[in-house]
């Protein structure tokens, strides 16, 4: 860490404080940390204000005493700013080599290097760096998005979360083709989109070692690598696991597709997504994002499904979930899988944030997973292989104590500032009702 910002004050001038109270919230491009005091004592000057500009390691931020008394001493203090380095290249030229020593000594007028004085960057920028929260900075990146063009509405025109997500990319860039010549506005109008653009940037060549071969990484992997990372650390995971019974699903599945085409058959997938759109309407406190400082529930339900592996991995969004027909889901899902797989035709949605996210890993026999919530987002699913079980026989008209059934195990995970244990069951719970009773996702 070279530099940081102060986001807030936790103390005003003249109040005491002791050992472990947090003084500010000091805010750097990874993360925002509590600045504790090491010592009691009573603040006499606070010498930065919370703000968007760049504080440099070492430089002071405020003055404590220990004695209440001495607080007034302090109250017309101000840090005396150290005088700038004189250029390089006037140091450097011969003729000042000749000159008097009456000319040499003489200083340069006060006027003479005004744009020294003023500084030239807007108010969302410090020394060329965008100043944004951290989470508004992997939204950004999450959602393809290049943060300088953000405009920012918290303090000093910092760029927060709720930006990122009120952003609308094609507004802007109309507003910037409006603005430009109209050979420029060709070349723009032709760029790639986010997500075709990582698909398009090559990638080097693996690299032979001794005994090792070095794989180089993609922007879109690395990209991915860096949102993941920082959501494992940042986001207080835990996780719900139930067994579900597919034998109802599987039959209405079935009947759905003796009345379709070849090239129209529904998968199980696109059923499982309608039931997890049920339950978010059963509990729609699980459709929710972490804001920082508020949590944000959606009326959409707007899944990110998993589609691809490795350096094509992606999450397309499918919208609206619960508004649509399943027959419109496994259109969005087929034609997402073409896309991925012909290289070709990703589109906005590849770029996009939902509201949920599920991964669908039973192609590759896996019973079971926890799955790492992508922030904003407060869940995500992982559905595991369907499998044939024995499991005790509800049926009490059968003589028979077991049963053979079609089961899946699926996983939760939460994040336990938006959705409680409480909640995060409820929701479970719904899922498994919707699934193994489908006849209630046409309510």
């Amino acid at each position: 860490m070279e530099s940081g910002t102060i986001a807030a004050w936790s103390v005003k001038e003249g109040e005491s404080f002791d050992a472990g109270d947090v003084l500010c919230q000091v805010e750097t491009d990874k993360a925002t940390v509590d600045f504790e005091a090491q010592d009691e004592g009573v603040v006499a000057k606070i010498l930065v204000e919370a703000g968007p500009a760049d504080i440099p390691c070492g430089d002071p931020i405020l003055i404590t005493v220990d004695d209440e008394a001495d607080v007034a001493a302090f109250a017309d203090y101000k840090v005396k700013a150290s005088a700038p380095p004189p250029p390089p290249a006037a140091a450097a030229a011969p003729a000042e080599a000749d000159a008097p020593p009456e000319t040499a000594a003489t200083p340069p007028p006060p006027g003479a290097t005004p744009s020294t004085q003023t500084p030239s960057t807007p108010a969302s920028t410090s020394g060329g760096r965008v100043v944004a929260s951290p989470l508004a900075h992997m939204l950004a990146k999450d959602m393809g998005y290049d943060i300088a063009s953000i405009p920012g509405t918290g303090p000093g025109g910092r760029v927060i979360a709720a930006d990122v997500k009120e952003y609308v990319p094609s507004a802007a860039a109309a507003a910037a083709a409006a603005t430009t010549e109209p050979t420029a506005t060709t070349t723009t109008a032709s760029a790639p989109a986010p997500a075709q653009a990582a698909m398009a940037a090559p990638t080097a060549p693996p690299v032979a070692g001794a005994g090792y071969t070095d794989y180089p990484l993609s922007e879109s992997a690395k990209e991915i690598a860096a949102a993941l990372t920082h959501s494992k650390q940042n986001v207080p995971h835990y996780y719900l696991t139930v067994d579900i019974s597919m034998d109802a699903l599987l039959q209405m599945r079935a009947s759905l597709n003796e009345s379709l085409g070849e090239d129209e058959k529904l998968g199980t997938y696109e059923l499982l997504l309608k039931a997890a759109s049920a339950a978010m309407k059963a509990v729609p406190s699980a459709n929710a994002s972490w804001m920082d400082s508020v949590v944000r529930v959606y009326d959409s339900v707007d899944i990110n499904v998993v589609v691809g592996n490795g350096d094509a991995l992606y999450t397309p969004v499918m919208k609206n979930v619960g508004a649509r027909g399943v027959k419109s889901l496994s259109k969005d899902l087929n034609q997402f899988v073409a896309a991925v797989e012909q290289e070709s035709g990703l589109g906005q949605e590849f770029a996009s944030m939902g509201t949920f996210t599920v991964m669908n890993l039973g192609m590759y026999g896996i019973k079971s997973c926890a799955p790492i919530i992508r922030e904003p987002q407060a869940c995500a699913l992982a559905l595991g292989a369907m499998e044939n079980r024995i499991v005790p026989n509800d049926d009490e008209a059968s003589e028979e104590i077991y049963k053979e059934s079609v089961m899946l195990t699926a996983t939760l995970s939460c994040d336990h500032r938006v959705v409680d244990g409480a909640v995060g069951a409820g929701w479970l719970s719904a899922f498994k009702t919707h699934v193994e009773n489908p006849s209630t996702l046409l309510l």
